[in-house]
């Protein structure tokens, strides 16, 4: 965490001094969601090491738990921090859905190697798709419309139905094809950590921190909920004739225990919502998730 963090202080130094600009961010960020992210993902099952097939539909199950449980907890715990209720979408956002992209990826290739990028894809599927419709509810209301679906279609997801198919059926592919997908899906590293580096220079001081439930949120957003996560699929994984992989519980609790998912600005500055509480959880989450996710690593593992 110490060295991508590093990388995200040089990211923060080229925003203050304009060597990276808001041109040049708004289009490396489209390079690395359409591009170097769906070949990161597709390059984690190319190597000599094939994942385990038998995992898909567990990993998806997984997945699809995790965001039916933490969408249901998001919806209803802004009332209790005693949120205004002009802002309860955006905290149920903040809560719900973390920055898998650009720091999850990264985080699980560094603690588990690049094989595990495949598994964090398949149990972020259901994160992709609840993100732009449930999300994106959350913060526009009924301004966000119905016609969300075709985000099923993604690069990000079909660089994760081209992985599930490759593992599905064996294919062992070429290295003159796997060797351009690993060097192009290893620039999300970098970049993603550069973008985020970007966005904290970008807020104003006065903006970055906010006010108590900001703090509550973050306690909840990077500890509270993914421990909690972990300790219900342990105590699922007890019971009898059930057995969870205990590798992809410690996967799944590391990327629900991500910052606040970048989408959430994207999203305010589209449905022209206040961005303000959206950036200051965005910075407060990003910059104690360097204290946060070792920590979660060392308690589930």
């Amino acid at each position: 965490m110490g060295m991508l963090f590093l990388i995200v202080i040089v990211g923060f130094l080229c925003g203050k001094t304009h060597v990276m600009t808001q041109p040049l961010s708004k289009g490396l960020s489209g390079l690395i969601v359409n591009l170097t992210c769906p070949m990161l993902i597709m390059a984690s099952t190319m190597g000599d090491k094939m994942p385990d097939r038998s995992l898909i539909l567990p990993l998806l199950l997984i997945g699809s738990v995790t965001y039916a449980l933490l969408l249901a907890v998001a919806t209803h715990l802004p009332k209790l921090f005693g949120v205004k209720a002009d802002e309860r979408g955006i905290y149920s956002f903040m809560l719900a859905f973390g920055n898998v992209g650009f720091i999850g990826y990264p985080v699980v290739a560094s603690i588990f190697g690049p094989e595990a990028v495949f598994y964090a894809s398949v149990l972020n599927v259901p994160n992709t798709i609840t993100v732009y419709i449930w999300g994106a509810q959350f913060i526009a209301g009924k301004d966000a419309g119905n016609h969300l679906w075709h985000r099923l279609y993604s690069p990000g997801l079909i660089g994760t139905y081209i992985s599930i198919l490759i593992v599905a059926f064996g294919w062992h592919t070429p290295q003159v094809l796997s060797q351009p997908c690993a060097l192009i899906g290893n620039i999300t590293v970098p970049g993603s950590l550069l973008i985020i580096g970007y966005s904290i220079s970008q807020i104003p001081a006065r903006h970055m921190v906010g006010g108590p439930r900001i703090f509550i949120m973050a306690l909840f957003r990077l500890l509270l909920l993914p421990l909690s996560l972990w300790g219900v699929f342990c105590a699922i994984n007890m019971l009898p004739g059930l057995s969870l992989d205990p590798v992809s519980i410690a996967i799944n609790t590391l990327i629900t225990a991500m910052p606040v998912a970048s989408f959430g600005t994207i999203f305010c500055l589209k449905y022209g919502k206040d961005e303000t509480v959206m950036a200051q959880g965005t910075f407060l989450t990003t910059l104690l998730a360097l204290m946060s996710i070792p920590l979660v690593a060392w308690l589930i593992m």
